[in-house]
């Protein structure tokens, strides 16, 4: 073995995305490859574990991934470079224990990774209080929620705080991989890696993993409730707090208060990202032009329309069509 090889210790619980684990596998192997000059050298070494007795990990394609070893039969102290968990499994006895295994072992490792959901698991070791760290778009607030102790970012796909390192969703953990590879061993190997799995070093339009924004519901019906609804069917209406406040007959201060207890969000960030949410529909599946879907939307003009997708998506609205609007329209705002 070389003085810098790297180890990795995968840990797949049961019952989720295999390709997460065997796509991170492949890409360390591959670097492995592209720079082995000894053929008994190596620069990566890759170990996957589950949590199931039997090593078999049941995946929810209905695939099975046989792991080299049960979590349970490794030992935590030993000295490891970094230990990755790509999900949650589908029990909190599951979870509890593999959170239970990593906070014994990371004070032994150099790198702690999470994939996905395993971010939930990272933050029940305790790991993440005080830190910055992120998840699956639809997993932001349930992390939030849970572990208030967390900064949870919103945008990126993935973060770095110190020795913990956390992704968004799914191929996000690809980027992550990248990532450590390039960290690790130099920003050409990394491109030549990315080049070879024809994969991007760096998606375009930066980190963002272009996050849906869920529309928080009120959590009671009443009037807060009632107005949300009214928003999402007037999108083009003065929808400033005075109005808004005034619809609920109460006062701008105190409109804001409730609205913000109700939902967890101020409502004038709610009103922008209902905005953004239609606008970027009308993109993936109209065929409007630009200053027609800032019109229909209330961001006013295109040039508005911009800056707010800039500002979240780190993306023009043209860039955004181009990669998610349907084939047949990529080519509307050229």
């Amino acid at each position: 073995m070389i003085k810098d090889m790297r180890t990795f210790l995968i840990i797949v619980p049961e019952g989720g995305m295999l390709f997460e684990a065997a796509g991170i596998a492949d890409i360390l192997m591959h670097a492995n490859r592209l720079k082995r000059v000894d053929p008994h050298k190596q620069l990566y070494e890759v170990t996957i574990a589950t949590t199931q007795p039997h090593r078999v990990v049941h995946g929810q394609s209905g695939l099975n991934l046989l792991a080299d070893h049960s979590l349970l039969d490794l030992d935590p102290e030993r000295q490891r470079d970094t230990i990755l968990i790509t999900g949650k499994g589908l029990t909190e006895e599951e979870n509890a224990g593999v959170a239970e295994w990593v906070r014994r072992a990371a004070h032994k490792a150099r790198r702690v990774v999470s994939v996905c959901a395993g971010a939930l698991l990272l933050a029940q070791t305790g790991l993440l209080d005080g830190r910055r760290a992120t998840t699956h778009w639809r997993l932001l607030d349930t992390l939030q929620s849970r572990f208030p102790k967390v900064s949870v970012q919103r945008g990126p796909i993935y973060v770095q705080d110190g020795p913990i390192w956390t992704s968004a969703g799914v191929s996000a953990g690809f980027d992550l991989t990248l990532a450590f590879v390039e960290d690790d061993h130099g920003f050409t190997l990394a491109r030549d890696v990315a080049q070879d799995l024809v994969m991007y070093l760096r998606r375009p339009g930066g980190q963002s993993q272009f996050s849906r924004f869920l529309f928080n519901q009120s959590k009671k019906s009443g009037p807060i409730r009632d107005l949300q609804s009214w928003i999402l069917e007037n999108l083009a209406c003065d929808l400033s707090v005075e109005e808004l406040a005034d619809r609920v007959a109460m006062s701008p201060r105190n409109f804001t208060r409730v609205f913000t207890r109700e939902t967890d969000s101020p409502p004038a960030r709610y009103v922008e990202q209902a905005r953004l949410e239609a606008a970027r529909q009308r993109l993936e599946q109209g065929t409007e032009g630009l200053e027609q879907v800032a019109m229909i939307t209330g961001f006013g003009n295109s040039l508005n329309l911009r800056r707010v997708f800039e500002r979240n998506l780190h993306l023009t609205p043209t860039e955004y069509r181009e990669r998610f609007g349907s084939r047949s329209l990529a080519q509307i705002d050229r």
